[in-house]
């Protein structure tokens, strides 16, 4: 899972990126609603957090001009009265939580928020005999353990939601956040590991590339 965090508290977002890191979600950070619309415009997020009070604008005003496109948004926020809470929801948040709040519950939340029907998010993928939970980010095959990196589990999981050649953009950008500097050969570095992971676990020949195009996850047949 990818998600967009706007949020202008460097500490504040800086310990929720860390915290969000470690339980399997990448973390985009956005100090301000100017450049969060500029993220939103070059990426794909599964979902957004939103702090109200931001430098140039409130949270509010954000949320009501949204977009029937837009990703589904948790807003975490100090304002906390049952009115401004109501207000937040009824402005198009999906989502909300007050501050402070546990890393553990806003993970808990942006699974939910990507598990409605709205972001067509499924919980368990599957492919053949290999099998992820987008929750828990174990992978088994054939019903036994896998032990993945998160850029492996990311990579994994872009190929899952899809059928078919998936392009190096989409893969690109459901795996690595804006600041990440991607270097030529990291995504086939990348699919290498992937490959070699599901190899040893008795899974071979399943990750093909397509020169110049990108992978697929499958039977060759299945291109």
């Amino acid at each position: 899972m990818r998600i967009l965090l706007i949020e202008d508290n460097e500490r504040l977002s800086a310990l929720t990126e860390e915290g969000l890191n470690r339980r399997g979600i990448a973390v985009d950070i956005a100090p301000n609603l100017g450049i969060a619309r500029e993220f939103l415009a070059l990426g794909s997020f599964d979902a957004v957090i939103l702090d109200l009070g931001l430098p140039d604008g409130d949270g509010i005003d954000w949320l009501k001009a949204g977009t029937d496109d837009r990703p589904p948004v948790l807003v975490l926020s100090a304002r906390h009265t049952l009115g401004e809470r109501i207000l937040g929801l009824d402005s198009g948040a999906d989502d909300y939580l007050v501050k402070p709040a546990e890393v553990d519950e806003i993970a808990a939340r942006l699974r939910a928020l990507t598990r409605r029907p709205k972001s067509r998010q499924a919980k368990r993928l599957s492919r053949g005999r290999i099998e992820l939970d987008t929750d828990t980010r174990e992978v088994r095959v054939s019903d036994h353990a896998v032990f993945l990196g998160r850029k492996e589990t990311d990579l994994l999981e872009a190929l899952l939601r899809r059928k078919g050649v998936v392009s190096r953009e989409a893969i690109e950008a459901a795996v690595y956040g804006l600041s990440d500097t991607v270097t030529p050969n990291a995504l086939e570095a990348l699919a290498s590991r992937l490959r070699r992971r599901l190899a040893d676990a008795g899974e071979n020949d399943v990750l093909h590339t397509v020169r110049g195009v990108g992978y697929y996850l499958g039977g060759r047949s299945e291109a």
